[in-house]
């Protein structure tokens, strides 16, 4: 059961970015596609994670 008066995680678990709907890209080949950004994202929330998880002592799996 948790503490209504616990102070928030001063480290929290970063969190993935919401993945676009396939239906977001219009198919015109813009450059950066919503699917670049997104990939951009994804790979800052890794390296984010690695730092977090090697900060917790926890196994880099997963």
């Amino acid at each position: 059961m948790s503490q209504p008066n616990q102070a928030p995680d001063p480290d929290p678990m970063p969190q993935p970015p919401p993945q676009p709907d396939l239906d977001a890209c219009c198919g015109n080949g813009c450059d950066p596609c919503i699917f670049d950004a997104y990939d951009l994202e994804m790979d800052r929330y890794r390296q984010a994670l690695r730092a977090w998880r090697a900060r917790q002592g926890a196994p880099a799996g997963g």
